[in-house]
């Protein structure tokens, strides 16, 4: 499968939006680069394009591919087929007629969507009539059906084998009407792009942002017109209320018009539909509806990934009566409304059911790991007690730790992810810091109690210096080494009263250069007055004071 969502990795800060957002639980793989910064990426295979995490991050990280450029691009090459999906009047409610006017003038030829709609309703009548199908999951919505291959496959059995608008109306192009140039659809979803894979009958997806962003980029200007007439001139018929399936209940609505005692349930949105279709695999057939009627996005396709619709959900809902007002209109002869539904008489006069119907294509699922498999995951992740396994903060992204845990355990995220572990890891890191703080501030307590008994020991050193004089220029330059090290010593214990790792280590070297110079004069010095002995006798003691500190450093520094 083509990869659909794309991640600019320099505008990803890790903030785990996009995995809290998505309802799929292997499409997102985070990792941890060198310095600590988290990256979420793309693992195609698993993704269902629902674009629910491009519209989630506020940073500009995720982003989407249609086919808006190739279709261009091979519209200056052949005469195009555009198939237009309902939902244009919504997302342009002033400039889809200027927009359909633009491409019939490079030469394409404008089929509506609504008329594949019309005739999907149709075809979902016949099949519940005849029998021919049991409780059916909805499949207009190209995510809902690629949750189900990759997720859910025991689901496949309920998946309506009816084909969504688009395809009916490309099927009903291509074969009914003998059309055989490429086709692109006018799209607010970015996962129709799979499903245009699967089926093979459309050739490109052009979803409505991109391709405003190609007339802005281009300088194409479209002319406004009024947003109260819903109707177009397009090159076969129109269709009718299957106009209304872009909002939620669409196709429930649509079904009620012709028999409203079909059981028909609805849900919407990725943080209701996905966990209700899940509830639905583990649910006893007697208890599903006739039609449950399932819509990836919160307020149907009108507001899409692929809309980057400014309007707001009143506004497309009120566009949405609008249309059904004027398809309603149009729908039956009549005094009243009453007369014979024509569009479905002629749907069974001219069409076969069968050739709107389709397959599915399962994915392989992804083992579900075991709980003895998860400990060493949990262990990982510094969750060592029930309690820290139910943490369930949603932080990484995930509704629990367990969905974290088996996603660590499959390669698709890290345990430095994982608030507990992060939180654990600090914790440590401040013990060890406050231990090792606690062990320097005793080492600097030592040093400072040691280094006044050297003070002591140099002034009397000193003082004993002046009743030397110049008696030997060896004794001199004794005294002066002597003086300008112990000085250096004593100084640097006050000056470093709070010592970390590198004074500690500066202050052993500056030791150990005092106690070798010490050994350098005794061996070429003779002392022979008594000034000079108390010299020695002051410098022995201070010699084993430099070692006494010497080694206490020492030790210190291999605690550490």
């Amino acid at each position: 499968m083509s990869e659909l969502i794309i991640v600019k990795p320099e505008k990803c800060v890790g903030c785990n939006a996009c995995v809290r957002a998505c309802p799929a639980p292997e499409a997102n793989i985070t990792k941890m680069l060198e310095g600590g910064k988290f990256i979420t990426s793309i693992n195609p295979d698993r993704c269902i394009g629902c674009g629910a995490c491009v519209v989630s991050c506020n940073h500009g990280a995720r982003d989407y591919i249609d086919d808006t450029d190739e279709c261009m691009n091979r519209m200056k090459r052949d005469k195009m087929i555009i198939l237009v999906s309902p939902s244009v009047k919504s997302v342009f409610p002033t400039k889809w007629k200027g927009i359909l006017d633009w491409f019939r003038k490079q030469g394409c030829i404008i089929y509506d969507v609504s008329f594949g709609a019309d005739i999907c309703t149709w075809a979902h009548l016949r099949a519940i009539e005849q029998k021919k199908v049991g409780n059916i999951i909805t499949q207009p919505c190209s995510a809902i059906v690629k949750y189900v291959e990759t997720y859910q496959p025991k689901l496949l059995a309920n998946l309506s084998p009816i084909h969504s608008p688009v395809s009916c109306a490309a099927i009903y192009v291509r074969k009914y009407l003998n059309r055989n140039n490429p086709i692109a659809m006018l799209s607010p979803c970015v996962a129709k792009k799979y499903e245009f894979e699967e089926t093979g009958l459309v050739d490109f997806n052009v979803t409505f942002r991109k391709l405003n962003d190609y007339f802005e980029k281009n300088g194409i200007s479209i002319p406004v017109s009024s947003a109260e007439d819903y109707e177009y001139k397009f090159d076969d018929q129109q269709g009718q209320v299957g106009a209304i399936y872009p909002r939620p209940g669409g196709l429930r609505d649509n079904l009620w018009l012709h028999n409203p005692d079909i059981n028909v349930t609805t849900s919407e949105g990725v943080n209701k539909v996905y966990p209700e279709l899940d509830m639905y695999a583990e649910m006893p057939d007697f208890k599903h509806p006739e039609v449950f009627d399932v819509l990836s996005c919160e307020f149907g396709c009108n507001v899409g990934p692929g809309t980057n619709n400014n309007q707001t959900m009143f506004d497309v809902m009120l566009t949405m009566k609008e249309v059904e007002k004027e398809a309603k209109s149009r729908r039956k002869g009549g005094f009243m409304g009453r007369g014979e539904d024509k569009l479905l008489k002629k749907f069974d006069d001219e069409l076969k059911l069968n050739d709107f119907l389709r397959n599915y294509k399962p994915v392989t699922p992804t083992p579900v790991p075991t709980e003895r498999q998860l400990d060493p995951i949990y262990e990982s992740m510094g969750q060592h007690t029930e309690d820290e396994k139910h943490y369930d903060c949603r932080a990484c992204g995930y509704r629990s730790c367990r969905e974290m845990a088996i996603a660590i355990y499959r390669g698709l995220n890290t345990p430095d992810n994982c608030v507990i572990h992060a939180k654990s890891v600090m914790v440590a890191r401040h013990s060890e810091l406050a231990e090792q703080h606690e062990k320097l501030a005793e080492i600097t307590y030592e040093c400072l109690e040691l280094s006044d008994k050297l003070k002591e020991g140099v002034d009397n050193i000193l003082k004993n210096m002046e009743t030397i004089g110049e008696s030997t220029t060896k004794t001199s330059e004794r005294a002066a080494v002597v003086k300008d090290l112990l000085t250096n010593v004593v100084a640097f214990c006050h000056d470093n009263s709070t010592m970390d790792a590198g004074s500690v280590s500066q202050l052993i070297t500056i030791l150990e250069t005092t106690i070798e110079a010490f050994s350098a004069l005794d061996d070429n010095v003779n002392v022979t007055n008594e000034s000079s002995g108390l010299i020695d006798t002051s410098i022995g003691e201070i010699n084993k004071l430099v070692e006494e500190i010497n080694d206490t450093l020492h030790k210190a520094n291999e605690k550490k």
